[in-house]
């Protein structure tokens, strides 16, 4: 077994962190910004000095390739360089920087490679400047319409189509990935649970499913001081209502459940004026579609009308349950028991480039923890030891799929 090297991956993500570099240790690198084209930049220069051919896609996403002996379909490694607004220095950046430090081993130690690895940094994954998140993986594995992801604009009124132009990433379309003989995506969990447990590796089974719904209320503007309380068409008075029934719900649904009540608009948001409306939304994710389908019976089944007013529930979005392929997940498994390190199945409550991936190319995710289970914020923080221990269980992984490989044994997909 080959170990990755720790304070060379430490020295790599300490002078990744430089590009975006905010005040309180964390990063602002939106996709295609200055500071993302300075990341990517070196990001090549590195991949390049290890002997790697660079390619861009139509969709800036970046290929670097190291070859192998026999013309197979690569192993892919990666994840994406962008980050929210004062995000932290783990998220993404750790899936492409301990995807390089695996390729750095089997270069230090002159390990054949029977089939080509491949690392790939997916653009605007976080979906911070340009909407939805995940945008290119989603593009070319047929998620997203290229032509509407390309209207997409920024708060500066910069469309995702000038700032691809303006980079000079805008590859092309025939460098999409295709194929591939596995794919694994390292990361941190964005969580608490591995932590509290005291687990180091993560073995993600797959993404949770979601829903998430636009709750609009109705009521009726008016003074506040004027009013009698009996008289009122109260619209903020039925949300809170709804709020405290849905908790109780849903709480009753099963207790992984998780459900959110993130955002709230009321009209005329004056605090002298009785609202006219209120809006609110909830998330709510579950790996189970079943458990999915309560939620979803729940929330449809609002009363329509309530203390004089009106309810609507629109449903904004959705995704199933992404289910990873249970043979890489064996395999990684198994990495970890070969170096000792303990392990769990987990899913991902968060969306990942991988769940799309899943969908042309046999998947997996390896998460590390997060400390008090801080993600998007500067305070994100992993160990730098926690890091090496997943590089060195995505380098087993993909030389034990390498060895597979080589065999030409497919790998199983149920």
């Amino acid at each position: 077994m080959y170990k990755c090297n720790q304070i060379r991956l430490q020295q790599t993500i300490e002078y990744f962190s430089r590009f975006g570099a905010t005040e309180n240790g964390g990063v602002t690198r939106l996709s295609l910004s200055e500071e993302d084209l300075a990341a990517r930049q070196y990001f090549r220069e590195c991949c390049e000095a290890l002997g790697m051919e660079v390619k861009v896609d139509d969709m800036a996403n970046m290929y670097a390739v190291l070859s192998g002996k026999y013309d197979l379909p690569p192993i892919v490694m990666g994840s994406h360089l962008d980050s929210v607004v004062k995000g932290g220095r783990f998220d993404g950046v750790l899936g492409v920087l301990t995807a390089l430090e695996a390729v750095r081993t089997i270069v230090d130690n002159d390990i054949e490679l029977e089939a080509p690895l491949m690392i790939v940094n997916f653009t605007n994954e976080e979906g911070a400047r340009f909407e939805p998140a995940m945008m290119s993986s989603g593009v070319i594995t047929g998620k997203f319409e290229k032509e509407t992801m390309l209207r997409s604009v920024d708060r500066e009124g910069i469309t995702f189509a000038e700032a691809l132009s303006k980079s000079g990433y805008e590859g092309k379309a025939e460098n999409r990935l295709k194929e591939a003989y596995a794919y694994l995506e390292l990361h941190i969990e964005q969580g608490p649970v591995l932590e509290a447990e005291g687990i180091e590796i993560g073995v993600v089974e797959g993404v949770m499913g979601m829903v998430c719904y636009e709750i609009h209320i109705k009521g009726e503007s008016n003074h506040a001081g004027t009013t009698p309380m009996k008289m009122r068409k109260d619209p903020m008075l039925l949300a809170a209502k709804l709020i405290s029934y849905l908790d109780k719900e849903l709480g009753d649904v099963d207790e992984t459940l998780v459900y959110t009540f993130g955002r709230m608009h009321t009209m005329p948001n004056i605090p002298t004026v009785i609202p006219s409306e209120v809006i609110f939304t909830i998330d709510s994710r579950h790996k189970d579609p079943n458990i999915m389908e309560q939620v979803e019976n729940i929330l449809r089944s609002l009363p329509k009308e309530d203390s004089g007013c009106t309810v609507h529930a629109n449903k904004l979005w959705g995704r199933d349950t992404v289910h990873f392929t249970p043979a890489i997940c064996d395999e990684v498994e198994v990495a970890c028991q070969r170096f000792g390190y303990s392990s769990r199945r987990i899913y991902s409550g968060a969306g990942h480039d991988a769940q799309f991936i899943a969908a042309i190319v046999p998947s997996v995710m390896i998460f590390v923890p997060s400390a008090g289970g801080k993600s998007h914020c500067e305070e994100e923080e992993t160990s730098y030891e926690e890091c090496a221990r997943g590089a060195d269980v995505l380098l087993e992984s993909i030389l034990m799929l390498q060895a597979k490989q080589s065999l030409h044994q497919p790998i199983t997909t149920k």
